[in-house]
């Protein structure tokens, strides 16, 4: 009983269309498409980067300076509330 049949797939889909147009749907597909395959291209250009990056990293860690003994700055999202005291 709370499984959906391929009857209120159907329905939400002609709503949809009725809501949107086909035009609209076709030009969401295609900007979702280019921006599934920029993805894949810049996780394909990285995963090249890391395979030569390895010796250059090595290098480089035997080369950074001293850290200092001050504590780094970090941000913390939230929301600031202030607390008022009654009188």
């Amino acid at each position: 009983m709370g499984a959906f049949s391929i009857w209120h797939l159907l329905i939400v889909l002609v709503i949809v269309i009725l809501l949107f147009g086909t035009k609209r749907l076709k030009s969401i597909g295609s900007d979702m498409g280019n921006a599934i395959k920029g993805f894949r291209q810049a996780v394909k250009d990285e995963s090249k980067d890391e395979e030569t990056k390895p010796a250059d990293s090595e290098s480089a860690a035997n080369n950074l300076p001293p850290q200092s003994a001050a504590p780094q700055a970090r941000v913390i999202e939230g929301e600031a509330t202030r607390e008022t005291t009654k009188s």
